[in-house]
């Protein structure tokens, strides 16, 4: 409990969940444009290439909101970066804090594209922002740029180093200039950061951190190991009622949006997809139905369960269930403390997560094509935009091998569930009984 506490209020992890929040309609939205490029027709695909509309193609045209929403994440998280963690340092202008955190990783990014024409071994520099920083590359120096700039930034502001302006200015204008002296500050130091990176063998800071950090991160995250450990840790913190995934997502998260937007990007290229542990494999694949993978439990329940209190649980909580929501289950049963249904509750999950990358592994199941959907999308409707029929297939295959683990769980619950029933009615039948028996005319006032 001290442990998820603190991993709840710290304001390190809160920034990060909520700034990749901000950010997730965008990454859904782009993600149905790319999804509607690429859906697995043929002939669906050779019509939109083959179509024009001017000059340009409608496959490229409809390529257009993914490259300006997903192609540019981490664009928006280094904005959201320094709006959100504002609040938790006792800054109040939020959106200069923003700006302050995007303008210094513009600073730090290196400000040439290389390019090699068709036909040509030449290689030219071309002066611009490079889009490959831009994308999933440049998540990881957007969260640590992000966090020290607006640190740097708010550490001026409260030794007010600030421009005061006299009373009666706007509002507004009144923010600009206070902002003015911290801000310039802050784009000196990150511009000299910027030049000492440039006399080290990285040649700047984006390559550095790359290196170091973002690499063997997404590559160790990136193992169904980790992904295994992180869902068991997940999953006993909610056996002991707390919110499991929203703490492992806290620092798993920029490492599955990341590899999950490399498999994007594949696929509107037409190439290989590279990762087969992304966001759409821990969410679409790992559990149906919430935590534990409860909509199997839900479907024993109604195959073997005969106590008034669990069938009417799974009548009431079967329709939330299949859109993932889960919490009338997981308190209501309760999974919660119940040494009954422990074992089950971690054991589902982990099944999910090792076959399916197995059979993804051996080629049976395409890889999840990194397309971002609502987390409320129901199973084989998920599976199948992520990873066409066999996606969803697969999905069923899953949903009935949880049904028949949790089926003796949800059986010996049951019996002890029938037990307290019996018990209650007996108990109401005396009770009942003992009043009928009372001689009301004996009663003396």
């Amino acid at each position: 409990m001290p442990l998820a506490s603190s991993f709840g209020k710290n304001k390190y992890l809160i920034t990060l969940r909520d700034s990749f929040a901000m950010i997730m309609p965008l990454l859904i939205i782009g993600s149905m444009f790319t999804l509607v490029a690429n859906f697995p027709i043929p002939a669906w695909i050779a019509f939109l290439k083959g179509t024009t509309v001017g000059d340009y193609t409608l496959s490229s045209l409809i390529a257009i909101p993914a490259s300006c929403t997903v192609s540019l994440m981490a664009l928006f998280i280094a904005f959201n970066i320094g709006y959100n963690f504002s609040e938790h340092i006792g800054i109040t202008d939020r959106a200069s804090s923003g700006i302050v955190s995007l303008a210094s990783w513009l600073i730090l990014m290196p400000q040439i594209t290389e390019f090699t024409p068709d036909g040509s071994d030449e290689v030219y520099e071309v002066a611009s922002l490079p889009l490959s920083w831009i994308g999933a590359k440049g998540v990881f120096i957007a969260i640590v740029v992000g966090f020290l700039a607006t640190r740097l930034f708010a550490s001026i502001i409260k030794k007010d180093w600030t421009i005061k302006m006299p009373e009666g200015v706007p509002p507004t204008v009144s923010r600009a200039f206070s902002a003015l002296i911290p801000m310039a500050i802050t784009f000196g130091v990150v511009w000299v950061v910027c030049i000492l990176f440039i006399l080290t063998p990285w040649g700047n800071a984006f390559a550095f951190v790359y290196s170091l950090l973002q690499a063997p991160l997404t590559s160790l995250g990136g193992t169904v190991w980790a992904q295994t450990i992180i869902y068991l840790f997940a999953h006993l913190l909610w056996f002991f009622g707390i919110h499991g995934t929203n703490i492992t997502d806290s620092v798993y998260m920029p490492v599955l949006m990341s590899l999950s937007a490399e498999n994007q990007a594949a696929l509107a290229a037409g190439q290989p997809l590279p990762n087969i542990i992304n966001y759409q494999f821990e969410t679409l694949f790992a559990t149906f139905g919430g935590a534990g993978s409860t909509l199997s439990l839900l479907i024993a329940a109604a195959m073997v369960c005969h106590s008034k209190r669990i069938k009417e649980l799974a009548k009431l909580s079967l329709g939330p269930c299949i859109f993932e929501i889960n919490e009338p289950v997981i308190f209501g049963l309760p999974i919660v403390l119940n040494p009954v249904m422990f074992v089950p509750f971690l054991l589902v999950p982990t099944i999910n997560i090792l076959t399916t990358y197995a059979v993804m592994a051996a080629g049976i199941v395409p890889l999840c094509n990194g397309v971002m959907l609502p987390w409320t999308t129901p199973p084989i409707i998920s599976g199948f935009l992520v990873s066409g029929w066999q996606g969803s297939i697969w999905q069923i295959v899953l949903i009935a091998i949880g049904t028949f683990i949790y089926m003796p769980f949800i059986k010996a619950l049951d019996k002890q569930y029938l037990k307290e029933e019996a018990e209650a009615a007996e108990n109401k039948g005396s009770s009942d009984a003992n009043l009928d028996s009372i001689d009301l005319d004996s009663i003396k006032l």
